[in-house]
C-alpha cells in the first residue's frame, strides 16, 4: 500500500502542480497582467510548489530528515541529473547573465545555508533572511527582464491558455491547490512507510526517491523541449529553481517550524550540493554551451552520488 502512497502522491504532484500554474496564469492574464510578472511569479511559484508542500508538510509532521534530504537531493538532481540528460540529448547555449549572476547566487545561497546548517538547525530568523533573499532575488529578476524586455519566450506558451474561460481556470486553480495537499500528504506517508519497512533512513529516501519525484516535472518538461529542439531551454530556469528551493523552500519552511539537521547532511550531502554547484560553473562558461561531454560528466556525477547514498545501505 505504501508504493501506492508513494507512486500516486508524485503523480496527484506533478498534475496538480500543472493544474495550478495553467491556472493561475490564465487568470492572470484575464485581467491583463503582464507575461512577465506571470513567469516571475506565478509560474515560478507553481513549478516549486510539490518542493514546498512536501517540505512543509514533513516538518510539521516531525519528519526533518525528509524535508532537508528533499531540498538538496532535488538541487543536485536539478543540476547533475536533469541538465546532464537533457544536454546529452541536445547541447544547450548558456546567457551570459546566467554565468555572471544566477550561478553566483546560487553558489551564494548553498554557502549561506551551509553556514546556517552549522549548529545543525535552520533557526526561524534565518529562514526569514532566506525568505527575505527570495523577495530580493524576484525584484532583481522582475527588474532585469523588464529593462531587457525579454517576455518572447513565454508568449508561444501561454497562447493557448489566453483561450480558456475564468471558471475554468478556477476549477484548475482549486483543484491543483486540494491535489498538492493530498499528494504531498500521500507522497510524505508512503515514503515514511517505505523507510520504516526496510529500515532505511528518511534521508536517503528523502535525498533520492522523493528528491526525484519532486524533479520529476523539471525533468521531463527539459527533456520533451529538448527533443523538439527548443534551442532557448535555459540553464538559468534550473539554477533558478535550485535557489528557489534553498531561500524559498527552505525559508518558508523554517519560519513555520525550525528544521534540525542530521550530521549525515552536515557531514556529507552539503558537500556533494556544493561540489556539484561549483562543477558546472567551468562546464558551462567555456564556450557558453553545455555540450553532451560535458552533460555526461553531470550525469556521472548524479549517478556517483547516488552509488554512495545507496552503498551505505549495503
Amino acid at each position: 500500500m505504501e508504493y501506492v502512497l508513494l507512486i500516486g502522491g508524485l503523480i496527484v504532484l506533478i498534475v496538480a502542480g500543472e493544474a495550478l500554474v495553467r491556472g493561475a496564469v490564465g487568470i492572470a492574464l484575464k485581467f491583463n497582467i503582464p507575461t512577465l510578472v506571470i513567469g516571475m511569479t506565478i509560474v515560478s511559484f507553481g513549478t516549486s510548489a510539490p518542493e514546498l508542500l512536501v517540505s512543509l508538510k514533513a516538518a510539521l509532521n516531525c519528519h526533518p530528515e525528509l524535508a532537508i534530504g528533499n531540498v538538496l537531493g532535488s538541487n543536485i538532481a536539478n543540476i547533475a541529473l536533469v541538465l546532464g540528460i537533457t544536454t546529452m540529448i541536445l547541447p544547450i547555449t548558456v546567457k551570459r547573465s546566467t554565468a555572471i549572476v544566477d550561478w553566483p547566487i546560487m553558489m551564494g545561497a548553498t554557502i549561506l545555508f551551509y553556514i546556517f546548517i552549522s549548529n545543525q538547525t535552520i533557526e526561524w530568523y534565518e529562514g526569514v533572511i532566506f525568505t527575505l533573499g527570495l523577495i530580493a532575488f524576484n525584484f532583481y529578476m522582475f527588474w532585469s527582464a523588464k529593462k531587457q524586455n525579454n517576455t518572447e519566450e513565454l508568449e508561444e506558451d501561454i497562447q493557448e491558455v489566453k483561450k480558456s474561460r475564468v471558471f475554468v481556470n478556477i476549477v484548475f486553480i482549486v483543484a491543483g491547490a486540494i491535489g498538492l495537499a493530498f499528494g504531498a500528504n500521500w507522497l510524505l506517508e508512503g515514503a515514511v512507510k517505505i523507510a520504516s519497512n526496510f529500515g532505511v533512513s528518511e534521508h536517503v529516501i528523502g535525498v533520492t526517491i522523493v528528491a526525484f519525484g519532486t524533479s520529476v516535472p523539471e525533468l521531463i518538461t527539459s527533456v520533451v523541449a529538448a527533443f523538439k529542439k527548443h534551442t532557448d531551454i535555459s540553464v538559468g530556469n534550473l539554477i533558478g529553481s535550485n535557489i528557489f528551493n534553498i531561500l524559498g523552500v527552505v525559508g518558508i519552511t523554517a519560519m513555520v517550524k525550525e528544521i534540525p539537521v542530521s550530521l549525515q547532511v552536515l557531514t556529507n550531502d552539503i558537500y556533494w550540493v556544493l561540489g556539484i554547484s561549483l562543477l558546472v560553473f567551468p562546464l558551462m562558461i567555456v564556450g557558453f554551451k553545455i555540450n553532451r561531454v560535458r552533460g555526461f560528466v553531470l550525469f556521472a556525477a548524479y549517478c556517483i552520488y547516488i552509488y554512495f547514498v545507496v552503498s551505505k545501505l549495503i
